[in-house]
């Protein structure tokens, strides 16, 4: 994650970044190393984007 700088050079970061970080540290709490966290996120983007694909089909069904 690059987040965007001010004129004055200092870190802006974006909702979603924000949403990322404290995802992670929630994770971290709950015991997982970095590369369980890197799973994980990894399988909920997955998840995600595959119920965004289906999401119009389950309407068109309604």
């Amino acid at each position: 994650m690059t987040p965007r700088r001010t004129a004055g050079g200092t870190r802006k970061y974006s909702p979603a970044d924000v949403a990322r970080i404290e995802r992670i540290v929630v994770l971290l709490d709950a015991g997982l190393n970095l590369a369980g966290i890197e799973m994980v996120l990894h399988l909920e983007e997955e998840n995600h984007r595959l119920w965004s694909a289906l999401h119009p089909i389950s309407q068109e069904r309604g």
